[in-house]
């Protein structure tokens, strides 16, 4: 079974890219399951309904979320009735949205997908993600093996040692948040595979995703500028796993950061 996450989608460019190369990699890579972290999606912060269906359309089968989930207020409906998209499971229990989505892949095997944040570094009021995802995996049904989790986090040791926590019990720990991809993917010894960020899915040609020069500006003069959405050099970013659908082991890992050759026509960005 090969399952494919894809690094926080940035603005219209990652959307972009999601569009042109999401379903030619499921052709030519005969991959069975897509989650993307999408918590930028709508002009750089949030998701908005419409652009949860676009990329729905593209092929991505669950999207997660991070600490700008709840920046686009008309999203709230969207988390409440949709089963294919998941809020944090360590926010407060009376947060909009649901902590665990179970969703049949391309070959029907069922798929579990969690999403958790990071404390350390993160502004946001959020519990701990290592009881959280304990509790969470409770939930899931025994027979669901394949299960993939989101850790949208700033400090690179939480994602570590969550990968560690959860080695053997889950089939991916994907770190995302930073937009900066890692070189440290492998299949941990009890056969969970995991990265600590698989990067951003945008511009690259900027500073995570925003105009590099508005952001240089700002840290130089100590003034705010407005942090624009790049639209340069953009990539999709993720990793592609193979793993054993009767166990949830996984057996391999890859890095895939894919370069969008095409034209953006310059649509609405939702």
């Amino acid at each position: 079974m090969r399952l494919l996450f894809i690094g926080d989608i940035v603005g219209r460019p990652g959307k972009h890219a999601c569009s042109q190369i999401v379903p030619r990699l499921l052709r030519e890579r005969e991959i069975d399951f897509v989650v993307a972290n999408s918590e930028n999606a709508s002009a750089g912060s949030g998701l908005t309904p419409g652009m949860f269906s676009k990329l729905r359309h593209y092929g991505i089968d669950v999207c997660t979320m991070g600490d700008h989930i709840y920046r686009r207020r008309d999203i709230l409906t969207l988390l409440e009735s949709s089963d294919q998209i998941v809020r944090p499971a360590n926010l407060p229990p009376e947060a909009t949205g649901h902590e665990l989505a179970i969703v049949a892949a391309r070959n029907d095997v069922r798929v579990a997908v969690i999403s958790l944040l990071g404390r350390t570094y993160m502004n946001v009021r959020s519990d701990c993600p290592f009881h959280a995802v304990d509790r969470v995996l409770q939930r899931v049904p025994v027979d669901v093996k394949t299960i993939i989790v989101d850790v949208h986090a700033e400090a690179t040791s939480e994602k570590v040692a969550l990968g560690w926590h959860l080695d053997g019990r889950v089939t991916l720990v994907a770190g995302s948040h930073t937009h900066v991809q890692t070189a440290d993917e492998r299949v941990l010894p009890k056969g969970t595979a995991y990265i600590t960020d698989a990067g951003m899915t945008g511009p690259h040609d900027s500073v995570l995703g925003r105009d590099k020069h508005a952001v240089v500006k700002s840290l130089v003069t100590g003034m705010p500028h407005p942090y624009n959405v790049a639209t340069d050099d953009v990539r999709l970013s993720g990793v592609l796993v193979e793993c054993d659908a009767r166990t949830g082991r996984a057996a391999s890992i890859e890095r895939v950061c894919i370069r969008d050759e095409t034209k953006d026509e310059a649509e609405d960005d939702d």
